[in-house]
């Protein structure tokens, strides 16, 4: 006898079992059995060397069960005269028209280190050697720069935030007038 046929041999009530317990129709429990047996046999000398047959054979048959589940999911066709779908932008990517004008209200050393660093992509160590810093104080300075932005936004545009801390609701704010 081959090490499937032993497998299957030890481990087909069980898996019956957990099946039967988890579709309603039998008829379904053995189609599915049926297709497990299949994965098992094209695996051919393979599965031989699985070092747990059981293990695989309950991972295939529950990758397999909820495949079927998906598959059969109820859905409904839509309506040809509904309008489009708009994606939303997230809140916080809304944020962004806030900070134009919360970041013209920052001192410069602050603004230069945000926009250089942030808004336009200038690594720490290049800002570093501009301005004549050594690195851990460029970072140091962004750091601080950032936080004092935080402060500001969350001031200026009355940002709200749930319990774990991302960004629910603002109140945007344009251009500062000139």
């Amino acid at each position: 006898m081959n090490c499937l046929q032993a497998a299957w041999n030890t481990h087909a009530t069980e898996l019956r079992h957990w099946t039967s317990r988890r579709l309603a129709d039998s008829a379904e429990v053995e189609d599915l059995l049926q297709d497990l047996f299949l994965k098992a046999m094209r695996q051919g000398e393979r599965f031989c060397s699985v070092d747990n047959a059981r293990a695989w054979l309950f991972e295939v048959a529950r990758n397999a069960l909820t495949d079927r589940l998906r598959a059969r999911r109820d859905s409904e066709a839509l309506h040809d005269d509904l309008p489009e779908t708009v994606e939303e932008t997230a809140t916080v990517d809304q944020l962004v028209s806030c900070l134009p004008r919360v970041l013209s209200e920052l001192n410069e050393e602050d603004r230069e280190a945000i926009t250089w660093c942030d808004l336009q992509g200038m690594p720490q160590a290049e800002f570093a050697r501009l301005k004549d810093l050594s690195v851990s104080g460029a970072k140091s300075r962004l750091q601080r720069a950032r936080e004092r932005l935080r402060i500001r936004m969350a001031t200026a545009c009355q940002v709200r935030q749930d319990d774990s801390g991302q960004v629910v609701d603002f109140v945007p704010r344009g251009p500062a007038p000139y």
